[in-house]
């Protein structure tokens, strides 16, 4: 089964790439989402409780993800923190999710990173291909704005990823997205046609 990491930054494009991949009938992981997933974890709940306090969980005790985002990305010994407690339940259930997918035969898997760092310690590891989706940072900031995020808390998202420059480094195939979600969609799909028929 193919494995196809889907990474940029914030407002570059990635969801716009994913779906162009996702409806040619290929499976789907959106990394983000797990994270988010592993949140409802009792295990995980427990030790999110001793490291950043009861404040924040809500009335139900469930995690407020904004409370939550705010102590841990205070410093970056805050954010090492908040990592040790979830990337190894992240990795967890992704690679359980892998593994359901390979026995049921899937093709090929789609999966969108918006974390990526490297391909060799991170579960990108294991990628058949790593796609880049690229585009200028004001134009990422103005997407993001417009889809309804605060542009100061876009800024410091942005500052705390890696550049564009690393991400080309570490990529297979690179698409700049500086023009409309149409012809993104439609060069990723270009690209789709041709790699399945070559790596058949």
């Amino acid at each position: 089964m193919k494995q196809i990491f889907v990474i940029g930054g914030m407002g570059s494009g990635k969801s716009t790439a994913s779906k162009a991949l996702v409806e040619q009938g290929l499976d789907f992981i959106d990394l983000d989402k797990v994270g988010h997933d592993i949140l409802k974890w009792e295990v995980v709940k427990d030790d999110l409780r001793e490291a950043f306090g009861d404040d924040i969980f809500d009335e139900d005790d469930e995690v407020v993800r904004s409370r939550l985002a705010a102590k841990a990305f205070a410093t970056p010994a805050e954010t090492r923190k908040l990592n040790r407690i979830t990337m190894p339940r992240i990795e967890e259930s992704f690679t359980d999710t892998i593994k359901e997918l390979e026995d049921k035969g899937a093709e090929a898997v789609v999966v969108e990173y918006s974390v990526f760092r490297n391909r060799e310690t991170s579960l990108a590891y294991g990628a058949d291909v790593v796609m880049a989706v690229l585009a200028p940072v004001d134009l990422r900031i103005e997407r993001a704005v417009a889809s309804g995020w605060e542009e100061d808390d876009v800024r410091q998202r942005i500052a705390r990823q890696i550049t564009d420059a690393d991400r080309v480094e570490a990529a297979d195939v690179v698409f700049n997205n500086d023009s409309t979600k149409e012809e993104l969609y439609n060069q990723v799909l270009c690209w789709w046609n041709g790699y399945k028929n070559t790596s058949a």
